[in-house]
């Protein structure tokens, strides 16, 4: 969510936001309602602060007849607050729908384009594997291998289902414990968070596209039954479940005020997470790519309010990601996102890519995004500069660590043998046990 007051002096850049990133709000709508509201709300002040003053005048009335005549204007300020209050409410209603589709205006360095496929390479490592034999996917190394079972696992959990098991769970578990070790070595606090959260966090952290949550559009699991309240009775409060744990991370200080001398504060979590991949039907349907339930680390960053300052911020995030790419030796790449196919509330956002043999091409392993004070306006995270004293909001950043399915498919495709083993790269043998993969 935007300053209002920012809305209002940079109008021009905001409506230019809402058209590269593809959005629908109407701005000039926005400010019109926005005037109407700040009229009826000191229209609203100034009655109730005559209806004070005449509440004192009746006490102090010198006889009945003067007590009447106040009464009686009393009674006329009370009639127009009850007409002007709920126009108010209705004004404010509609003010705070269309606020919170507003864009942060990307960075200058952000291209602009209409879609992915105007996103940006700025960077690549390491050597595409050329094979002297036929590559295997992940699916048939899984299954030869024993380490996978994707039919059991969409006959209990439905479609996208899947079960890991052996060695895959060992590969799995392995890659969170380095991530962790990782992240924890480069200064990140470790965290395991909620998974079952309020739907605050996922509206401030801007998961959800509007105000309420959404089952049409939005990439959330809703928690369908009750649960119980401390004092015994049934909660009728609205749970979620996370796609990440960066909500969870974000709204540890909501409502808060930090000291400056905090930041930038850093934590990385480590929790399951939960897609419904809404919108996503017919797009990779077979094995691990795109799945309902899986396991990462995040990192999230509170800093200053300072552009610059979260900018090398960011770019100590991506370095970590590409650090681990690096040793567990895959071939990645790092793609800036272009306007198009940035969200709402991102400032600057980069994906990191790993090369995928099995399905010839790149696929998205994890992404960084600067959101500034967009997602702090709605979970209110603020911090007292050292400086002048004064009250800010933090700026929010986050960045995929390591997520589960895409690196196992990533090691697995990459690191296949001509026998059908697969070597376990050096980094995660002390948690695999193995070097090598072989065939059951």
């Amino acid at each position: 969510m935007l300053d209002i007051q920012y809305i209002r002096k940079h109008t021009a850049e905001v409506k230019q936001a809402v058209i590269n990133k593809r959005l629908v709000v109407d701005i000039d709508q926005l400010l019109s309602i926005d005037k109407e509201r700040v009229k009826l709300l000191q229209e609203i002040e100034e009655l109730q602060s005559l209806k004070n003053d005449l509440n004192a005048m009746v006490s102090s009335a010198k006889d009945a007849a003067e007590r009447a005549e106040y009464i009686a204007k009393g009674k006329e300020i009370k009639s127009a607050l009850e007409v002007k209050e709920p126009e108010y409410a209705g004004i404010k209603k509609e003010y705070d729908r269309l606020m919170v589709l507003v864009p942060t205006v990307p960075s200058a360095d952000t291209p602009v384009g209409k879609s992915e496929d105007e996103n940006v390479e700025v960077t690549k490592w390491g050597t595409i594997p050329k094979f002297d034999f036929t590559p295997k996917t992940h699916i048939e190394l899984g299954k030869d291998l024993d380490i996978l079972d994707l039919e059991r696992g969409a006959k209990v959990a439905g479609y996208r289902g899947y079960y890991l098991k052996n060695e895959g769970v060992l590969l799995a578990m392995g890659l969170m414990q380095y991530g962790l070790k990782k992240m924890i070595e480069k200064g990140y606090m470790p965290m395991i968070p909620p998974t079952m959260i309020r739907g605050f966090a996922l509206f401030g952290s801007g998961y959800f596209q509007g105000e309420e949550y959404n089952s049409g559009v939005d990439n959330i699991y809703q928690v369908a039954s009750s649960d119980e309240e401390a004092d015994g009775g049934l909660s009728r409060e609205k749970k979620f479940l996370v796609g990440t744990a960066e909500p969870s991370l974000l709204a540890y200080y909501s409502g808060e005020t930090l000291e400056g001398k905090q930041l930038p504060l850093k934590m990385c979590g480590f929790s399951q997470c939960y897609r419904s991949e809404i919108g996503t039907y017919g797009k990779d349907t077979k094995g691990m790519y795109r799945v309902h339930e899986f396991m990462k680390i995040e990192q999230v960053v509170l800093a200053e309010a300072d552009t610059d300052v979260s900018t090398q911020l960011q770019e100590e995030m991506k370095a970590i990601s590409a650090e681990m790419h690096q040793e567990l030796g895959l071939p990645y790449r790092q793609i800036q996102i272009c306007t198009g196919d940035m969200s709402a509330g991102k400032y600057r956002a980069f994906d990191i890519e790993a090369w995928l043999p099995g399905l010839n091409r790149w696929g998205e392993t994890g992404s960084a995004s600067n959101f500034l004070d967009w997602q702090s306006r709605r979970l209110n995270v603020k911090y007292t500069d050292a400086k002048t004293s004064k009250r800010e909001f933090v700026y929010m950043l986050n960045n995929t660590a390591l997520p589960t399915p895409r690196i196992l498919i990533a090691i697995l495709e990459n690191y296949q043998q001509a026998d059908g083993s697969v070597i376990v790269p050096e980094v995660l043998r002390p948690y695999v046990g193995k070097d090598v993969l072989v065939r059951k």
